[in-house]
């Protein structure tokens, strides 16, 4: 989507996919005419209920804790002794939504990013397009020519507590409209007024209820945890296509993928996940390999390869032979498996972070899709107060069609990202847990020590590379106490149970970012493990290809001596095991896997020596966060 399309808002059918095509992509909005109508019946009700004198919420009456106050027919400041300085425009009822707005805009920190800024213009748009705000056209059609000219208005981060909505934040917002505050355009951060000058925009003066249409209602919390959303999607993606790499490079299992091993505990998100690891690794000679195929990595040696092409290769392999004497009470296995150990244990499963993915990212995944059920039914909520139902024609009492309710009340979101919230360091955790697997020589199938060959021990390897995910994760663990628990009441108690959900929803988006570079760096550290591990196979496979049992034979270790019994047995299982390897035309990860690999490798080499990382690391995080190691996978 570019920047000259448009979404249409009618309040009834805005969807994740347009919010982030507006906040992300650059497009612009426009108000559906017939819903317009809508908007204008209320206002107009609105301002004839005023005209009667009727007693309404916020528009007659004072906010919160000040309700019981009605706002009299001039300025009493105006009788102190000596005047008042201070004249505002207007009467006391338009000067009741002015500092509703200038005094609530106290939000600190750092500002919100431009996209979370345009995504919270759409969807207060939206939400007032419902007609049940009693916000004019007029003042509608300025704040989407604000959105739509570029202007992003400066929203410290800090400051609302999810009820009456994102006061604060939506406050920052709206005094750009007015005229005050600041906001950035064209790339530039300058006075609201400035900025809207420069756009060839006005300022508007509010009118009955203006106010609190603009800054009553969860939008910050709901832009923000969109987004969030929209960020962990990708990153779903991501961590089965990391975690696939992953089991391709250590020539894993696929058992724990299979159909119907998952129809008997049929959770979406988990049926999702072993379905999509599948896809990814469809067409791998690596997993489910034979045990006996796989050799280990040893050092390169001088005298350890006679052919040029093997020559240039910077490691050497090898096996065990398993002797007679050795295989008693094993028959059975050994009749199906050849008796070499080389980098593969014999056990019939993986370790759980290879073996339990599908369980555990698809109970991420869940957890992902229930927070998007309440986002979508949250984007075309209407989420201010009081509520207007103009057409309630049988209401006896102006209470029947301006009715104070709690819809501002954060807490659906809050919860859903809570929920979010806590899965976020279980995803990042386990993928951490596959990249140690990869580095240490005691868990990775044969694999070098650190993925390096080491020959001169001065090497490192990807040893720290684990350190920094291991401080990722434990940042986001400590990140992952849910602020919906804690409500501090406001407006002197009588807002005495607030959602946190705008902390809430920052913070997920926030922990996203990391766990984008959790995932990173386990395709960094994976793509590293799948190149020696189809480099040391292939090897192997060339060796044997060339039909000199002997070569092989010279790297497999406990071989008996020729004047042994055993040696016409070592002999037969070394010529099974020459056949066997040269019976694959090549050993390979699964085609989108090998699709990603090329991707990573366009951009980061492979690591045969020591050298400087950061750059690496700058660029696999980069690589994540725009998508492109996924885009290369499909």
């Amino acid at each position: 989507m570019t920047s000259h399309d448009f979404i249409t808002l009618d309040g009834n059918s805005l969807t994740r996919k347009q919010l982030v095509a507006v906040a992300r992509g650059g497009a612009s909005v426009q108000l559906d005419p017939n819903q317009l109508a809508r908007v204008q019946r209320a206002a107009d009700f609105l301002a004839e209920k005023v005209s009667c004198g009727e007693p309404t919420y916020g528009v007659t009456t004072g906010f919160g804790s000040n309700a019981d106050k009605l706002l009299g027919a001039h300025r009493l400041r105006d009788e102190l002794p000596g005047g008042h300085p201070h004249q505002p425009e207007g009467t006391l009822l338009d000067e009741l939504q002015h500092n509703l707005i200038i005094t609530h805009a106290v939000c600190v920190g750092r500002p919100f990013a431009e996209d979370v800024v345009r995504a919270m213009l759409v969807i207060r748009i939206n939400t007032l397009m419902r007609g049940h705000s009693g916000i004019r056209v007029s003042t509608l059609q300025a704040l989407t020519a604000m959105l739509n000219a570029g202007i992003v208005p400066v929203v410290p981060e800090k400051g609302s507590v999810g009820a009456s909505g994102d006061l604060a934040p939506l406050s920052h917002l709206a005094i750009v409209l007015l005229g005050g505050g600041e906001a950035f355009y064209q790339g530039e951060r300058m006075p609201g007024a400035e900025a809207l000058k420069r756009a060839g925009l006005e300022p508007i003066r509010l009118s009955f209820k203006e106010g609190l249409a603009l800054n009553n209602g969860t939008a910050q919390m709901l832009a923000t945890g969109a987004l969030a959303l929209d960020t962990l999607e990708r990153l779903l993606d991501t961590a089965d296509l990391a975690a696939a790499m992953t089991l391709d490079a250590f020539a894993g299992r696929s058992g724990a993928l299979r159909e119907e091993v998952h129809a008997l505990r049929p959770h979406p998100g988990q049926v999702e996940t072993a379905a999509r690891v599948r896809d990814l690794l469809e067409g791998s000679t690596l997993v489910d390999i034979p045990y006996h195929l796989v050799p280990r990595f040893r050092q390169w040696a001088s005298d350890a390869w006679s052919t040029p092409e093997d020559q240039a290769l910077s490691f050497d392999i090898g096996w065990e032979w398993v002797p007679a004497n050795q295989r008693h009470g094993r028959e059975a296995f050994y009749n199906r498996f050849l008796p070499f150990k080389g980098g593969k244990k014999h056990q019939p499963q993986d370790a759980y972070s290879l073996r339990c993915m599908p369980q555990v990212h698809g109970a991420v995944r869940d957890a992902w899709a229930q927070a998007c059920r309440v986002f979508d039914i949250e984007l075309n909520a209407v989420t201010d107060n009081p509520l207007i139902f103009p057409d309630n024609d049988a209401a006896q009492f102006i209470e029947e069609q301006v009715i104070s309710a709690g819809h501002f009340h954060g807490m659906p979101l809050a919860l859903a990202m809570s929920y979010v919230k806590a899965a976020i360091p279980v995803l990042a955790s386990i993928s951490e847990r596959r990249l140690n697997k990869l580095v240490d020589p005691a868990t990775n199938d044969g694999l070098p020590a650190f993925l390096t060959g080491n020959e001169d021990a001065t090497d490192s390897g990807f040893m720290i590379v684990q350190y920094t995910a291991a401080a990722l994760v434990n940042d986001l663990a400590t990140r992952a106490h849910p602020a919906s628990v804690y409500s501090v009441p406001t407006s002197a108690n009588a807002e005495d149970h607030v959602s946190m959900g705008a902390n809430e929803a920052r913070h997920v988006l926030d922990m996203c970012e990391d766990l984008g570079h959790v995932l990173a760096l386990e395709l960094y550290t994976a793509a590293q493990a799948l190149d020696y591990r189809q480099e040391m196979l292939n090897a192997a496979r060339r060796l044997a290809a060339r039909g000199d049992w002997r070569a092989l034979a010279a790297k497999i270790t406990n071989a008996p001596r020729e004047d042994s019994p055993h040696h016409a047995q070592f002999v037969d299982e070394v010529k099974a095991l020459t056949a066997a390897l040269a019976e694959v035309g090549d050993y390979h990860a699964g085609a989108a896997v090998r699709r990603a690999h090329e991707r990573l490798r366009q951009h980061i080499g492979f690591m045969h020596r020591d050298r400087a990382m950061d750059g690496d690391v700058r660029t696999v995080c980069e690589l994540v966060a725009r998508g492109a190691v996924l885009d290369g996978a499909a």
